[in-house]
């Protein structure tokens, strides 16, 4: 955006393509909230639209941070993190049969949303120090390893099995674009097959029957497959265009459930159509798109794994939030960015945006300078 006389110069130096864009997903999901509850704005659409704001301030906020302090702090909020989830085990808070929380009187933190972003910095950080001769060698393996296991086993331990795989997923794509070998990585899906049975002998039994209903939903389509048959129905029965604005059928008979947090894409497709459900997808496209340039363009090597990072966990969200309403992937609770009901993750994605940003203007400087 052109500066004015009217615009301050640092909000005229913010990338408004795409925080126009963020604001336009955000209404979208504001709408379909608004009708999940019957068209009202309570209980979701206005407190969620209220959290969108005051997050769009941080992540303002977080892109006047210079690209050299994301470095600076990379480990030292890691160490914070782990020690905060190291509390979650001791005094957090228990809800809905999980421990997830630490209640800080004010408020009530999630650890394990923050090392989503957490563990792309730290491991970014470290591969950024790593001289490039020693990309092949078992020092680029193990402290990585380290940095990824550490925060994901103890949120499986909460237990979060969905929230573990985005911590581990982010961590591994840094690892992965800062080159290492491919071998590695065959062979380490190689080695979790064998073990598969193994870790699904240690799960805990809901999860367990979560993945048995992921592969025959139609073996208790009213009981644990209830959820995704009656996503299927909601998806299918919008058709290409929907069924119209406040004329889902699904949702406000509450056939439907989680119809505002986990399944919110299901609720908006039976309303809006392939027509809505695509356009959607191309936001979020969109969205990625411009995190993977900031990762072009950016100066130096943290800068780089850094944004890629960000942006793939922002990707992760949203595929595997479609692919379990779908009934492509099993239900782990991982819910649709800036689109479901719900603080943690509208918290944990605009800071994946204001550290893009961020790393975006000091690429513009450098640029401008050079």
């Amino acid at each position: 955006m052109k500066q004015t006389g009217i615009i301050p110069a640092p909000l005229a130096a913010l990338p408004w393509s795409m925080l126009l864009l963020v604001i336009a997903i955000t209404g979208f999901g504001l709408v379909v909230l608004y009708s999940a509850a019957g068209g009202s704005l309570s209980p979701w659409a206005l407190g969620q639209g209220m959290r969108f704001l005051m997050f769009l301030g941080m992540a303002v906020v977080l892109s006047r941070v210079p690209e050299r302090m994301w470095q600076t702090i990379a480990f030292p909020v890691y160490g914070i993190l782990v020690l905060a989830l190291i509390g979650v085990e001791a005094i957090g808070g228990i809800s809905g049969g999980s421990q997830r929380w630490l209640d800080l009187g004010i408020i009530r933190l999630q650890p394990s949303e923050l090392m989503k972003p957490g563990i792309v910095l730290a491991v970014a950080r470290f591969y950024g120090m790593l001289p490039a001769g020693q990309l092949r060698t078992i020092n680029a393996i193990w402290p990585a390893a380290i940095l990824i296991g550490v925060p994901a086993a103890l949120v499986m331990l909460q237990p979060d099995l969905g929230t573990a795989m985005m911590i581990t997923f982010g961590g591994l794509t840094v690892t992965f674009l800062a080159g290492l070998p491919l071998r590695l990585y065959v062979g380490s899906t190689l080695a979790g097959a064998a073990a598969a049975p193994i870790a699904f002998g240690m799960m805990h039994e809901y999860q367990r029957n979560r993945v048995l209903i992921f592969l025959n939903p139609e073996s208790d389509p009213l009981g644990k497959g209830y959820h995704i048959s009656q996503s299927k129905i909601a998806i299918g029965s919008g058709g290409l265009f929907g069924k119209g604005f406040l004329q889902g059928t699904q949702s406000r008979l509450d056939y439907l459930p989680e119809r505002h947090t986990d399944f919110v894409f299901a609720t908006m497709a039976e309303e809006w159509g392939m027509v809505g459900g695509l356009f959607l997808i191309f936001a979020f496209f969109l969205l990625i798109r411009w995190g993977m340039q900031v990762a072009h363009n950016a100066r130096s090597k943290f800068a780089r794994l850094t944004a890629a990072g960000l942006a793939t966990t922002i990707f992760f969200y949203v595929a595997i939030n479609l692919m379990m309403v779908m009934g492509l992937a099993p239900v782990v609770g991982i819910p649709l960015p800036l689109v479901s009901y719900g603080g943690s993750a509208v918290m944990t994605v605009m800071i994946c945006i204001g550290i893009l940003m961020s790393i975006d203007r000091d690429s513009r400087r450098g640029r401008r300078m050079a």
